[in-house]
């Protein structure tokens, strides 16, 4: 939804269901639900895994009339649960892959009317996003993990990109913006005058820092045989990228700090 893939991905799709003269919306989603599986299956046969969580277009709950997918989403804004803030998440950022795009756009500008107006629920994802703190110690150094599968790392994805994309996901929506990509939210947040073009820029720059050192990685350990992951050894990468993994982290503690007076109580 946002076009920022790396090669480890799993599938988040869904279907906008337009609806025929008479047609009810279960008629629609039982003819279709078939032809979503075939896609699924077919994706997952090209290595792109099944969703873990089950956010697929063969599943009947993500399988929706518009305005099916106005009532869900007017549901998670305005009553903000814990597994609404997940939903939201991934949701939120959606595109149209093939279709007549309208029923999409039009879903996307009735969210962006409908969130801005619900400040409770900005503020909940606020409070979410910031359980994520960035990895740093108090001696301003890199913490890695002490043990688990994954020892003496940090996770790129979860640790250094996520609060870009919670961040940017929940000023965009703030404003309105109905952009899906991070650097572009940021940038259209910025021109509209809700945050400041330089801060905003250092935020972009690392965002596109760290897609490049997770493809680099994904690179090395498919040249490897290794299975992908996010997690990467600080102490592995050379000087120069062990400065700018540490500048991207005060860029992410920046941003929260923004994102914390702005919007969390």
């Amino acid at each position: 939804g946002r076009q920022e893939q790396t090669l480890k991905t799993d599938q988040d799709n869904g279907m906008l269901l337009e609806l025929g003269n008479g047609q009810s919306a279960e008629e629609a989603r039982q003819a279709l639900l078939p032809l979503a599986r075939r896609i699924n299956a077919a994706l997952e046969s090209c290595g792109f895994p099944r969703c873990p969580g089950n956010i697929m277009a063969e599943n009947p709950a993500c399988c929706l009339s518009l305005e099916e997918w106005r009532q869900r989403f007017a549901r998670w804004v305005d009553q903000g649960a814990p597994e609404h803030l997940l939903d939201a998440s991934i949701f939120f950022d959606l595109r149209a892959l093939h279709g007549d795009p309208r029923p999409a756009e039009e879903l996307r500008a009735w969210l962006g009317a409908h969130v801005p107006a619900n400040e409770r629920f900005l503020h909940q994802m606020a409070e979410n996003a910031l359980r994520m703190r960035p990895p740093l110690t108090w001696l301003d150094n890199i913490a890695v993990s002490r043990g688990g599968e994954h020892p003496h790392t940090i996770n790129l994805k979860r640790q250094c990109s996520t609060p870009f994309v919670d961040g940017a996901r929940i000023y965009a929506l703030a404003a309105g913006i109905d952009e899906t990509n991070t650097v572009r939210r940021l940038r259209a947040v910025a021109g509209s005058g809700r945050l400041p073009q330089e801060e905003v820029e250092g935020w972009a720059a690392s965002w596109t820092y760290l897609q490049s050192l997770r493809m680099q990685l994904h690179q090395r350990q498919q040249a490897r045989g290794e299975p992908l992951s996010n997690h990467i050894n600080p102490d592995q990468l050379n000087a120069l990228d062990q400065r700018l993994l540490k500048e991207v982290l005060h860029q992410v503690r920046r941003l929260q700090t923004r994102l914390a007076l702005d919007y969390a109580t």
